[in-house]
């Protein structure tokens, strides 16, 4: 899978518009790597390939654009997907504790999310079957993919920096402090996490 990410990032104009799909459809298809595209395209950044600023841009695009297909997708068909999930009474405290989250914390979690692979497919989703106000959702999800692009990409730009000559390191030393971090914000998450929510 690397091998053929490492054909589509490459120093082509091209690989502006492959991070920015790849971001898109990451919510939707959450094994798309996304991230590992953006950091990628960051390390080549970083050596002097590519655009830092053009690689940022790319990404933050695809994830606004992906994080409201999934958003419309839970608003749409999403209701109809999962109602046998909101069935009965622990479905529905369910659905009253993801409204509930949603309405006090929603932001915050729309943020977070964006940086837990699989996260941000079930907060978008959730805040679309809930029907978070869209106004709402749209400015935490512009929030969200700016600070996430800007991690993701100057994460790689960094590694691409210190390891000029061995992109192959910067890649890695990337990948690996995201990964780290990502761990960090879940086990973060998941201690703050009440109770309830695991009705």
């Amino acid at each position: 899978m690397l091998e053929s990410l490492t054909h589509l990032i490459s120093a082509s104009p091209w690989t502006y518009l492959v991070v920015l799909a790849f971001a898109a459809l990451d919510p939707l298809f959450p094994l798309v790597p996304s991230e590992t595209s953006v950091i990628a395209a960051g390390v080549l950044a970083g050596a002097g390939d590519l655009n830092i600023a053009l690689v940022m841009a790319a990404a933050a695009v695809g994830a606004f654009l992906g994080d409201n297909s999934s958003y419309g997708f839970g608003r749409t068909a999403g209701v109809r997907l999962t109602g046998p999930l909101f069935r009965g009474s622990k479905g529905r405290a369910r659905r009253l504790w993801a409204e509930r989250t949603l309405a006090t914390r929603g932001g915050s979690l729309i943020v977070t999310a964006r940086f837990v692979p699989g996260g941000r497919t079930a907060a978008t989703l959730t805040a679309g079957i809930t029907r978070m106000r869209w106004a709402r959702f749209l400015r935490f999800a512009g929030i969200a993919a700016v600070l996430w692009a800007s991690f993701a990409a100057g994460l790689g730009y960094l590694g691409g920096r210190a390891f000029e000559e061995q992109p192959w390191l910067g890649l890695a030393s990337a990948l690996t402090a995201a990964a780290a971090i990502t761990v960090g914000v879940e086990l973060a998450r998941r201690l703050r996490l009440p109770p309830t929510a695991t009705c």
